[in-house]
């Protein structure tokens, strides 16, 4: 009998405001601008692509090619994304 694996999708474990909050943080300090979109891209899978793409008024498409670890989304795509994440940017000093 063998074992039976499947791909590791964090996009399903992503079920709370605290998580997603936590997990953006962490892949910006931890891996920086191209993994924050990898992440961010993640958390749109989670919220459904679909919906993502009708807030932002951003086809699903394009949204699938600029949240791809890699990729230099414009700036506003990120900051529409984000909004309908409700999650608002912030800065501090270092």
């Amino acid at each position: 009998m063998g074992i039976t694996t499947s791909k590791w999708d964090t996009s399903e474990y992503l079920d709370t405001p605290e998580m997603i909050r936590e997990y953006l943080i962490a892949a910006l300090e931890e891996g920086g601008p191209d993994l924050l979109v990898a992440a961010i891209g993640d958390v749109a899978k989670s919220k459904g692509m679909t919906q993502i793409a009708k807030e932002t008024n951003l086809s699903r498409q394009n949204l699938y090619k600029a949240l791809t670890e890699n990729s230099s989304p414009k700036f506003d795509t990120v900051v529409k994304v984000l909004k309908a994440f409700n999650i608002k940017l912030s800065f501090e000093a270092a």
